[in-house]
């Protein structure tokens, strides 16, 4: 099922929580709405469900409108972040209540419904819990059985609101890589709300990046990441150096890290900021290019794939981040104090407005 958002705007009260969105998810796919709280991404989400009504704008589910339409007729599957789960009732109990309640012209027979629900549970990997009541679960078991209870009455659109929020890192990672494998066997059309970037750059076929209820950004995870469009986009998404002024790959310039002072402003007011992520900052031990940041290292961090490293500008309290591989820490034999030689090999500078920082 496809989704078209159109010129979608909420507001609660005086407060505007989202700002003429539009978007468009073809059939099959599975989104990302990834932003900080109180962006928009969960209002969003129950527009989509129909638990909330758009002040202006309209929503289309395979080129029909259901913006007036109840959430009973959308034939929609809705995962919540803390899985809602009725305690009295078993895991296949749970499962079947979807099925159970629908009307008596609709609903299969027992039979049909508990075939169903095997089929479900062996889905989900939960087959063995069957029998099980929700507090013998542990958290990310409770997450399966709420995954397939959405899925059992057959959703056109799924829609998953932080399902992983209330999980550990280690199953968080561990669910959303089964999530990304669930949804490429069924090809339901999927909205995923997320605040975890990793979650969406991993599980999601495109991300919606939003901020302060508008999209900043909607892309591949590729696109976003290598690409970002806005300050924002750049700075949510991973870690990233902040420089304000221009630094180059191959001349000099004014940078708040060099020591030097910051250009003025421009006559619009604008100034201009340059982003770097740690993973593009090279170091040597020698200057070999007049433009390199002088710096000292602060602290090292080795745990882990990579080598992270924290640098101190030598002539400013800038902290720079930095990360290398295993093998260029190895060769340069870094220690706390030591002085380095910063050059970006990647870089994207934003004209901000006024001359304040970002």
């Amino acid at each position: 099922m496809s989704i078209q958002v159109d010129h979608v705007t909420k507001r609660f009260g005086t407060f505007t929580v989202l700002n003429d969105v539009s978007l468009h998810a073809q059939a099959g796919e599975l989104i990302a709405l990834l932003g900080p709280s109180g962006c928009g991404k969960t209002t969003l989400l129950r527009i989509l469900a129909g638990l909330e009504r758009p002040d202006q704008g309209r929503i289309l589910l395979h080129g029909i409108e259901v913006t007036d339409q109840r959430i009973t007729d959308r034939r929609v599957g809705f995962v919540f972040q803390h899985y809602a789960l009725f305690r009295h009732m078993t895991v296949t109990e749970n499962v079947a209540f979807g099925l159970s309640v629908l009307p008596q012209a609709q609903r299969p027979s027992p039979d049909k419904i508990q075939k169903k629900v095997d089929e479900l549970l062996s889905l989900v990997q939960m087959r063995a819990m069957a029998d099980r009541y929700p507090n013998q679960l542990s958290g990310g078991q409770r997450q399966r059985v709420a995954l397939a209870r959405a899925l059992a009455v057959e959703p056109k659109l799924l829609l998953l609101d932080e399902p992983f929020g209330a999980l550990d890192a280690k199953v968080r990672k561990e669910l959303r890589r089964w999530l990304r494998r669930l949804h490429d066997e069924l090809h339901i059309t999927s909205i995923l709300v997320t605040h975890d970037q990793e979650e969406a750059l991993e599980a999601a076929d495109r991300i919606v990046v939003l901020n302060q209820g508008h999209i900043e950004q909607t892309g591949t995870p590729e696109e976003v990441y290598e690409n970002p469009a806005t300050p924002f986009v750049y700075q949510f998404l991973g870690d990233v150096n902040v420089f304000h002024g221009r630094i180059s790959q191959d001349r000099p310039s004014h940078d708040e890290a060099s020591g030097q002072p910051p250009p003025e402003a421009d006559a619009s007011g604008e100034h201009e900021v340059t982003f770097v992520r740690p993973h593009d900052l090279e170091l040597s031990l020698s200057r070999t290019t007049p433009t390199q940041l002088e710096a000292a290292v602060r602290f090292v961090i080795t745990a882990g794939s990579r080598v992270r490293i924290e640098l101190i500008s030598k002539d400013s309290p800038q902290i720079i981040s930095v990360e290398l591989t295993k093998e260029r820490y190895r060769d340069l034999k870094l220690q706390q104090g030591d002085v380095v030689f910063v050059h970006p090999k990647q870089l994207q500078v934003f004209k901000m407005p006024g001359p304040s920082s970002v």
